[in-house]
């Protein structure tokens, strides 16, 4: 499990500060370039949009990097939000391990 208090960086703040800025790209091309709504694009940047295994495909085609950069990034994202929000945090907590097969 994460056990970092840091909030890991997120698809939207990668995409946009690592990708988007250093290549000159506004949303309208990047969602040309990836056959795409604009809107999609935009709730990536915004992070009001997760990372499915499709888009991580198309991401990593239009980037020329793997799928699973843009998956580890969510998930990473994703396990931090769960650890700390205190209502999932309890949901975690109350699980059991189970004991060894009898």
């Amino acid at each position: 499990m994460l056990t970092t208090k840091r909030k890991p960086a997120t698809v939207g703040e990668i995409l946009v500060e690592e990708f988007m800025r250093p290549m000159g790209l506004t949303q309208s091309a990047l969602a040309e370039a990836m056959g795409v709504q604009r809107k999609h694009v935009n709730e990536l940047c915004n992070n009001r949009r997760a990372v499915t295994a499709p888009t991580a495909l198309i991401l990593a085609r239009v980037f020329g990097n793997s799928p699973d950069f843009w998956l580890n990034v969510q998930r990473r994202t994703d396990l931090w939000e769960a650890m700390n929000n205190p209502r999932e945090r309890k949901r975690i907590e109350r699980a059991r391990p189970l004991g060894h097969a009898a």
